[in-house]
């Protein structure tokens, strides 16, 4: 092997992992983590304690890539109105480190991945995170994000799709649990969102999207938070006493619920920003949490 090779082979990795550096930011790697978490509870509610190791690991990893390639393809189509937003201006799309072909292709190639292992492993799963992925890229991004506040929906609407899509294959199937721990996911969103909204005022106005901040105001926008959490904590609650959580799991749950209903009802009648994004950050805190004592 000659100098000139070995310093090629030396470089090589340096540039592979360089690129990664770039890409990691492209999958908001605490959000695609998070979807994950609820992919693997909805999973292990139904075949916990898991046994099927080998399906476990096909969960996490089509989950992983769909989620992380739908994340990507978003960044490929907002890296304009990225570019306008101090708080996403730095991304590796919209200050131009990675160039638009080149993310195009990630998501296309992660999309692809993650959906194609799941058709593999169960057809009805397969669908479910295909939906997942249609929703949150088609629907929400493409379609309606910069068209409307009610965005929102079809974009809680994706972020349910993981937990429906480890239920379905843990049970080879759709039912009334499932869709209960959609529908909490669903509605636990838009504290991340709307808080985001009120947070980053001047930025969305920048960029031109319609928020509900600026459609219906800070007040309404508040109670909407404050209604929406308390819904995904009714739904979670019933799904996992109908999981048949014993007593002690689900007094944790109550307890978290209670503190997650309290900070809205706080929200809403002494509104302060630090008090609403305490909730933002402790509704994460419950999701995780909840998760967590539905597997165990």
């Amino acid at each position: 092997m000659t100098l000139q090779s070995e310093i090629q082979n030396l470089k090589y990795p340096l540039g592979t992992m360089s690129k990664i550096r770039l890409y990691w930011p492209l999958i908001k790697s605490l959000q695609t983590g998070l979807l994950l978490s609820t992919g693997l509870a909805g999973y292990m509610s139904a075949r916990c304690p898991v046994f099927h190791v080998g399906t476990l690991a096909g969960l996490g990893l089509s989950l992983f890539l769909a989620i992380s390639g739908s994340t990507v393809l978003n960044m490929w189509w907002d890296r304009d109105i990225d570019a306008k937003m101090g708080r996403t201006k730095k991304r590796p799309l919209s200050s131009g480190q990675v160039s638009p072909n080149e993310a195009l292709r990630l998501g296309l190639a992660l999309s692809l991945a993650g959906v194609g292992l799941a058709v593999a492993m169960e057809a009805l799963y397969g669908l479910v995170v295909f939906a997942g992925l249609f929703f949150d890229v088609v629907v929400y991004t493409l379609w309606l994000k910069r068209r409307t506040c009610w965005s929102i929906v079809w974009g809680g609407i994706s972020g349910g799709m993981p937990i429906l899509a480890g239920r379905t294959l843990g049970i080879c199937g759709i039912d009334g649990i499932g869709l209960l721990l959609c529908l909490g996911i669903l509605f636990w969103i838009p504290t991340h969102i709307l808080t985001y909204s009120m947070k980053y005022f001047d930025d969305y106005k920048a960029a031109g999207i319609p928020t509900f901040a600026s459609t219906y105001g800070f007040p309404a926008t508040r109670l909407t938070i404050a209604i929406s959490s308390v819904i995904a904590v009714i739904a979670m609650g019933i799904s996992a006493w109908q999981i048949g959580l014993s007593y002690l799991h689900f007094g944790g749950l109550v307890v978290l619920s209670l503190v997650l209903f309290v900070l809205a009802v706080a929200s809403v009648l002494k509104p302060t920003e630090k008090l609403n994004f305490g909730l933002f950050k402790f509704a994460s805190i419950y999701m995780l949490l909840a998760m967590a004592l539905m597997v165990f």
